[in-house]
């Protein structure tokens, strides 16, 4: 055998470079396709518009809800949030932002106007227009949200952190 190139050996190379190279064509993109939602970090935080400042008269329960989207690697998982606004005054920031969820297990509560009340439908549990406890077995009063802003298009934002 001498030091030339057959035309077999040629054909074997040529078929090697071509197939890596069609290979790479196509592996490199799949693979960032299937690599790239696990390093894609998904917003945990920000700010989430909930109702307009004018739909929410003085002195009145107003409900609210929102969604949020977070995307762990290739999970999606929606989580929808609620609660209630309480304006107190005309002065923007004077407003009070409850969380729906009991402090107890997490159950929804419901104001009825009848009870000047939060009623918790699992326990039984009442808290007041406040979010303090009035009866039940809560451990805490219900959370608020603290930091809000209303935007100059008059819209009330939640500074939404993610557990």
């Amino acid at each position: 055998m001498s030091g030339s190139f057959s035309r077999r050996d040629f054909i074997k190379a040529a078929t090697a470079l071509i197939g890596g190279v069609i290979g790479a064509a196509l592996g490199v993109p799949a693979i960032g396709y299937l690599v790239d939602p696990a390093l894609r970090a998904s917003a945990k935080e920000g700010w989430v518009p909930i109702l307009k400042l004018e739909d929410v008269p003085l002195g009145k329960l107003i409900p609210f809800s929102f969604t949020r989207v977070q995307v762990n690697g290739w999970e999606r998982t929606s989580t929808t949030f609620s609660g209630y606004v309480l304006r107190k005054s005309e002065d923007p920031k004077d407003m009070l932002i409850l969380n729906s969820r009991c402090t107890h297990l997490g159950c929804t509560v419901n104001w009825k106007e009848d009870a000047q009340a939060f009623i918790c439908p699992c326990h039984d549990a009442k808290f007041s227009k406040e979010g303090a406890v009035l009866d039940g077995p809560p451990p805490r009063p219900l959370d608020r949200f603290e930091e809000f802003r209303v935007n100059e298009a008059g819209v009330i934002e939640l500074f939404f952190k993610a557990g």
